[in-house]
C-alpha cells in the first residue's frame, strides 16, 4: 500500500504550531485535538521540527513545569524523517520502528502535504492483509 492511499483515509491538513509558541501552547493544542504530536512550522508547509508527547514528558521530567514557558523551537526534535506519497507502507513502518518514532510528515518536493502515524500505517497494513486473506480464501473455496 502506498502512503498516498493512507492519506486518503485521513482528514485533510496537518496540525502545526509556530516555532516561537510556548510549550504550554503545544500541551493545550495536543489535548484539544487529541493528538500525540504536532509539526513545528513557520508557515504550515515547511517542517522545522516535530514535538511529541514523549518530548514534553521528557522535558517535564528533567525540569518540571518551568519548561512550559519555553519556546517550542528550544525543545522540538529537529532531525525529521519524512516520506513521499509514493513510498510503500512497509518501508515507512520499518523506518518508524528502527528510528523509534511514531509520526512522519509526508513530503512532496519541499512542502508537507500530510502527516501519518504508526497507527495509520499499521491499520492500513492490517486492512491489506485482511484483503489478501479474503482473496486467498476465495481462491481456495472456488469463489
Amino acid at each position: 500500500m502506498l502512503v498516498s492511499q493512507i492519506l486518503k483515509n485521513k482528514p485533510a491538513g496537518v496540525v502545526t504550531i509556530a516555532p516561537d509558541a510556548s510549550l504550554r501552547d503545544v500541551v493545550e493544542l495536543l489535548a484539544a485535538r487529541r493528538i500525540g504530536a504536532v509539526i513545528v512550522s513557520p508557515d504550515g508547509a515547511k517542517v522545522a521540527g516535530i514535538l511529541s508527547e514523549r518530548d514534553i514528558v521528557r522535558e517535564l521530567g528533567k525540569r518540571g513545569t518551568d519548561c512550559l514557558s519555553d519556546a517550542v523551537e528550544r525543545i522540538m526534535t529537529r532531525q525529521i524523517y519524512g516520506c513521499a506519497p509514493t513510498d510503500l507502507a512497509d518501508k515507512v513502518l520499518r523506518t518508524m520502528t528502527e528510528k523509534r518514532f511514531r509520526h512522519m510528515p509526508v513530503m512532496e518536493d519541499d512542502a508537507m502535504i500530510g502527516l501519518i502515524s504508526i497507527g495509520d500505517v499499521v491499520a492500513a497494513r492490517l486492512a491489506e492483509l485482511e484483503y489478501e486473506k479474503d482473496a486467498l480464501t476465495g481462491m481456495i473455496m472456488g469463489h
